[in-house]
């Protein structure tokens, strides 16, 4: 054991520290990392997690990246069709990153009821379609099953279900306008196999999910005709970059647009985020470095009669100074394992119970997600420690100045 840290732990295992002035400052300099690396910790796993969900959710409804006939001008209606006879279907193998590739179309359409009718999107997909994230929001119900034979099934939001009076099982009426203005809708009878809740309004008061036979069958489309690819990428991250890859390789008549294009604002209001998360880790860690240099110049001016006994024994400047940083760097760590066994609990809390409850019409997501990983954790403890003993080191200059005569005399 060396000479600086055998009298820290001596200083810090002393049973008489409760009656020095230090003992309540020390004590607000570990509430206040503690309090830091809470704060951090909320920060950032709600920040990332209400990004992932967000995306989430977008991508459940429309890929990563969407390839469609420039004529469809980004609508979210695909009147004009493509052909699936492309060179990147099913597997685009000039862009590796594409990992999943699907058909879709839509159309507009009218659930008329006795008393009431609602404007819809249907949205036709096929047995390709990615259904891991529907599964994940299926309230009620089964997914419907899409096979060589034209389906009637369908999945309906709870949104549309609790507003039209509708349970599984139950057959809805919609009504589609045609291209004649002067003749009556085609109507489809269709069944609802399952009900879905993905918290995302905008989305769950406008789409159906049905048979994509049934909107090829709508549009007198052929069997190699449909409305849309819908492209996932192994990387949310590399989306922009990935979408330009895409954007390059299909053919000119084709339109390739990321969902970062096609939801501009929501993207926007999600960057605003890691302002924010970047802002509370800074200020936290400005709070925290602040009052461990209190701490350290209150610690300095209690013990200057024991630096001059050292300094007069022939300790040097540095070796005074690493006792009060070993002594600084032990209250940081008490701080750091308080504030990660208050904050990973808060944080698991949540995740598990889903005590905070959001509005998912501000929000779109109906509870704060919670982002946990490993590797955020170890960087905001690493990070903390070092910047906090960097900042010290400017105060612990002070010893340097210290006479041992004057120190001696001190009181």
């Amino acid at each position: 054991m060396n000479f600086e840290y055998f009298i820290s732990k001596r200083l810090v295992t002393k049973t008489d520290h409760k009656s020095n002035i230090s003992a309540p400052i020390i004590k607000i300099a570990i509430s206040a990392i503690a309090i830091g690396i809470i704060m951090m910790f909320v920060a950032i796993s709600t920040g990332f997690g209400l990004q992932d969900k967000i995306r989430e959710k977008i991508a459940a409804f429309n890929g990563h990246i969407v390839i469609n006939n420039f004529s469809n001008n980004q609508s979210i209606i695909t009147d004009n069709p493509i052909s699936t006879n492309q060179e990147f279907y099913p597997d685009f193998t000039e862009v590796p990153e594409v990992e999943h590739i699907q058909k879709v179309a839509t159309k507009y359409g009218i659930i008329r009821t006795e008393t009431d009718f609602e404007g819809i999107v249907v949205k036709g997909v096929e047995e390709d379609y990615r259904w891991s994230y529907l599964q994940e929001y299926l309230v009620d119900g089964k997914l419907p099953v899409f096979d060589e034979k034209i389906s009637r099934e369908v999945l309906i939001s709870s949104y549309l279900a609790n507003r039209l009076g509708f349970k599984v099982g139950d057959k809805l009426i919609v009504y589609f306008l045609r291209e004649d203005q002067d003749r009556l809708p085609r109507s489809v009878a269709l069944t609802i196999s399952g009900i879905f809740d993905s918290g995302f309004k905008e989305f769950d008061e406008t789409y159906v999910i049905a048979d994509l036979k049934q909107i090829q069958r709508l549009n007198n489309w052929e069997e190699n005709q449909i409305g849309q690819f819908e492209l996932f990428v192994e990387d949310f991250s590399d989306l922009q970059e990935v979408g330009y890859k895409v954007y390059e390789e299909v053919d000119s008549f084709l339109n390739a647009s990321t969902i970062i294009e096609l939801y501009p604002s929501i993207f926007e209001w999600l960057k605003m985020f890691d302002f924010n998360i970047i802002l509370i880790i800074g200020i936290m860690i400005l709070v925290a470095g602040i009052n461990m240099i209190t701490a350290l110049l209150v610690l300095i001016l209690e013990r200057t009669q024991m630096i001059g006994v050292l300094k007069a024994l022939g300790a040097t400047d540095w070796s005074v100074r690493k006792i009060f940083l070993y002594n600084a760097v032990f209250l940081i760590f008490k701080g750091l394992f308080w504030g990660n066994l208050i904050g990973i609990s808060l944080l698991l809390i949540q995740k598990y119970l889903k005590v905070i409850p959001l509005n998912p019409e501000t929000y779109y997501v109906s509870e704060a997600p919670i982002y946990l990983s490993l590797d955020y954790i170890l960087i905001i403890n690493i990070g903390t420690l070092l910047l906090c003993v960097l900042m010290l080191l400017v105060p612990s200059v002070i010893i340097t100045k210290i006479s041992p005569v004057k120190a001696m005399k001190f009181e």
